[in-house]
């Protein structure tokens, strides 16, 4: 915990300072936002309901990130961890460790790759969808897996092979739910993306 509480802290001021509740319309977030953050808590709870420790909850902060902006995404962890935490009666600790290792981390790293992805590659349609929506999505959940593991430990009865490789799988379920939405989401409502610019990547 003596990492995990300045992580949140941290990500959580940082959050507040940017004040991303400024670029949100007059008329509040766009349905598609409240609808995942609403999804987001059971994700998170699946395998306390499950009772199976293996399973590694899918986390849903990459998609969340390209959709609502890191800032707006991070505000949104938060609530999401609360929720989560109550509705499998967590301890303090335990939602904490939620908080960072589902949403903080996979969220930030899934921001700064993106933002490598956006400086070094071409501008292009599929290169967004695929290298943000998810390879992005990919390497930042299993990096964020594997950093979990290492700081809190493998659960008795596991070991670290079998639970990276649970955390590997749920990894590229992640990615490929982001990829299938963002590809969706830039054909028919690339408004509902905060990092999708047709500008950017519909060059004349």
């Amino acid at each position: 915990m003596s990492l995990e509480l300045p992580i949140a802290l941290l990500a959580l001021a940082l959050a507040l300072w940017l004040r991303p509740w400024r670029s949100v319309a007059a008329g509040g977030p766009p349905w598609p936002w409240l609808a995942w953050w609403a999804v987001m808590p059971w994700l998170w709870s699946a395998d306390h309901v499950a009772r199976i420790p293996l399973a590694q909850p899918l986390s849903g902060a990459c998609l969340l990130v390209l959709m609502a902006g890191w800032p707006m995404a991070m505000l949104g962890v938060a609530t999401v961890a609360a929720v989560a935490g109550t509705v499998t009666g967590l301890t303090p600790e335990a939602t904490l460790a939620r908080a960072v290792w589902l949403g903080v981390v996979p969220g930030t790293l899934a921001l700064v790759l993106g933002a490598g992805v956006r400086r070094w590659l071409p501008h292009h349609l599929m290169v967004y969808i695929l290298g943000r929506g998810f390879f992005a999505s990919l390497f930042s959940l299993t990096l964020a897996g594997a950093a979990a593991m290492l700081w809190n430990g493998v659960p008795e009865g596991l070991s670290a092979s079998e639970l990276m490789i649970g955390r590997w799988l749920a990894a590229w379920g992640d990615a490929f739910l982001t990829g299938m939405v963002v590809a969706i989401f830039v054909a028919y409502k690339p408004e509902w993306l905060a990092t999708y610019s047709d500008r950017l990547y519909l060059p004349r």
